[in-house]
């Protein structure tokens, strides 16, 4: 979108939009729990940088030949508005990058206050993301007739998958299952506060619960990807993610009923 002499990418606008949705309701939700909102305001200046880089850094390493390959130029790596952000990266390198604003500041409340306040936020933030690819028209799944299969031109289709016109539209599942899990984080403590009430349990379950989502999507892309016998990199992270969010639940809701019986 052009205005004036400024190029505006819509996939740069739903990354911005998400990154602000997060911070709004992460501050609502933290002054909820009576600490400064400005904290959320402050650590996202560390937090959303880091965030960037690390998304782009996961994805650039985890597709390799599409910048240092054959026919790859090492210049669109770091074209980060033609798309191509590694969850996974954004989300590790986000929080170190908060982590550290909480280790070098006074803030209200502890780190893992900061995690559980932003979790559902952020998965709206992924929601929201998800729409850039609309606008795209990337990362889309397998051939599709389903009513609401993504019509693909012609030149943006896998060269082994150009008799096919309509894909499955995994952005879109994916979009969905990131706000259905927002919600559900927002809800979820009222249900189970007796079980997981230690600060970092819900974005413990965020990542669980992303990470489920991501397993099923990422089996119906046909982008190319790095392959581990046979499976796409991103099953095998999102499913050793998925086992470390499950064990750290486990322990964290052990300790807490022995910290009650005592």
């Amino acid at each position: 979108m052009e205005i004036g002499p400024i190029t505006v990418h819509y996939y740069a606008l739903a990354i911005l939009s998400g990154i602000a949705i997060a911070i709004l309701v992460g501050r609502k939700r933290y002054k909820d729990i009576g600490g400064n909102p400005e904290d959320i305001s402050e650590a996202a200046m560390w937090a959303v940088p880091a965030g960037i880089i690390g998304g782009r850094l996961y994805h650039v390493i985890t597709s390799p030949d599409k910048y240092f390959g054959k026919n790859g130029d090492p210049i669109d790596a770091l074209k980060i508005w033609e798309g191509g952000l590694g969850i996974w990266g954004a989300i590790s390198l986000g929080a170190f990058g908060a982590y550290f604003y909480y280790r070098t500041h006074k803030t209200t409340h502890s780190f893992s206050y900061f995690l559980d306040a932003l979790a559902p936020g952020v998965a709206l933030a992924q929601a929201l993301g998800r729409i850039g690819n609309w606008f795209n028209i990337e990362l889309f799944g397998s051939p599709s007739t389903l009513p609401w299969a993504l019509q693909v031109p012609i030149f943006k289709r896998p060269s082994d998958f150009a008799e096919f016109a309509t894909f499955h539209p995994t952005f879109l599942y994916e979009l969905i299952w990131c706000t259905a899990l927002a919600f559900f984080l927002m809800k979820l403590p009222k249900f189970v506060k007796d079980r997981f009430a230690a600060p970092g349990d819900l974005f413990a379950i965020y990542v669980g619960g992303y990470s489920i989502g991501r397993l099923w999507i990422e089996t119906l892309r046909i982008d190319s990807a790095n392959l581990i016998f046979g499976v796409r990199l991103n099953v095998w992270v999102s499913l050793i993610v998925l086992i470390s969010a499950l064990t750290y639940l486990v322990r964290s809701s052990k300790k807490h009923k022995k910290s009650s019986a005592n």
